[in-house]
């Protein structure tokens, strides 16, 4: 059984540059910053919120949608009221989080690994243009790189799709 960092490292090992030479000439292997980079670009998906969708309205479908697909709403973390709260500026940023904790047990039952990806977040921010976005993890990047027995490949896909629902929901407004 292989995990997801073993999968993905060993993907990168086999398609980028990922050897450095140490202080003494010797090579060891880290990652380069470029490499290091683009697992973080592509391990997220960002989306633009509508023209006419406030925050607000992006939020309150999103939960809907939630509600709709059966996802519990597990948290819901205000990190701009926390921010002000300690006497700090910046722009808006809450975290919401949903998971079907039956199905979560499952996963983390098959590979610990998925229980970094536990609850699944949905990052709603706004830039310093007063434009909306929604981030979330990239779920089609964790099952394409993880080698799962078909029963849980098809519930994964299910959470994806129910993910992408929720984020959807929340880009257009729509309940």
């Amino acid at each position: 059984m292989k995990s997801l960092l073993m999968v993905l490292f060993a993907g990168l090992f086999l398609f980028s540059p990922l050897w450095a030479s140490g202080d003494d000439g010797s090579e060891t292997p880290e990652l380069d910053r470029e490499t290091l980079q683009q697992m973080v670009r592509h391990s997220a998906q960002v989306f633009q919120l509508e023209d006419g969708v406030s925050i607000e309205d992006a939020i309150e479908s999103m939960k809907l949608r939630a509600n709709l697909r059966n996802f519990q709403e597990v948290a819901d973390l205000p990190l701009s009221d926390q921010v002000e709260a300690m006497g700090g500026e910046g722009n808006y940023m809450r975290i919401l989080a949903f998971c079907d904790a039956l199905i979560a047990n499952r996963m983390v039952q098959h590979d610990i690994i998925f229980a970094s990806f536990l609850p699944c977040r949905i990052a709603v921010v706004e830039d310093d243009e007063g434009q909306g976005w929604i981030v979330t993890t990239n779920m089609d990047m964790m099952l394409h790189a993880t080698d799962l027995p078909e029963d849980l490949e098809e519930i994964a896909r299910e959470v994806r799709d129910t993910i992408y629902s929720i984020v959807e929901a929340g880009r257009t407004g729509d309940f």
